[in-house]
């Protein structure tokens, strides 16, 4: 009776120290996986020292480590792991979420039909199409950063210069940024 007693008044205050730290904290839903969260991510993300001279909220996107960073404050940002441009199609510079699509549809650009004549020339947004779950358009380029239905492209170099993210990543980071949030791309 004793012992359980004793668990009871344990678990009473872990659960308490939590709410506490949680309320203190402002990065207490940071991690709030949720309800749609499959562990099929091959790069979770997280909570990283991210000094910068970046205002928080801004997303910086690093080619090379194949990571997006949205700054949080205090020195910190939320790391993803994203799929970039493959070898020539790769490119950098700044500019600002122009539009925020849920379920986007998918128009092949003129440049990559000439490429990959066998594309369709109009997907309907849905689970099949490549841009996933959420889009957030970059300024006036064709680029995007998008949802995958293809989780085992996150971390390579495969897409058309166009970031990628799982779907679980991008309807995160679609919630927390806003249109004209600062993306700054970095090779």
């Amino acid at each position: 009776m004793t012992r359980v007693l004793a668990l009871l008044i344990v678990a009473a205050f872990a659960f308490n120290a939590r709410a506490a730290f949680a309320q203190f904290n402002d990065t207490r839903d940071i991690m709030d996986f949720g309800p749609n969260f499959t562990s099929a991510n091959p790069i979770p993300r997280e909570v990283v020292y991210f000094h910068s001279r970046y205002a928080p909220g801004t997303i910086v996107i690093s080619t090379s480590e194949r990571r997006l960073y949205l700054v949080l404050p205090d020195g910190r940002a939320l790391r993803y792991g994203i799929g970039v441009g493959r070898d020539g199609f790769r490119w950098g510079g700044v500019h600002r979420i122009s539009a925020k699509k849920e379920w986007p549809s998918w128009t092949p650009p003129a440049q990559m039909l000439r490429r990959r004549p066998d594309l369709p020339r109009h997907m309907k947004g849905g689970i099949d199409n490549p841009l996933g779950a959420r889009a957030m358009y970059l300024g006036s380029t064709l680029y995007r950063i998008h949802g995958s239905n293809e989780p085992e492209t996150i971390g390579q170099a495969v897409s058309s210069g166009c970031f990628r993210m799982t779907n679980e990543d991008v309807k995160d980071l679609y919630d927390r940024v806003s249109v004209g949030t600062t993306v700054v791309v970095k090779n």
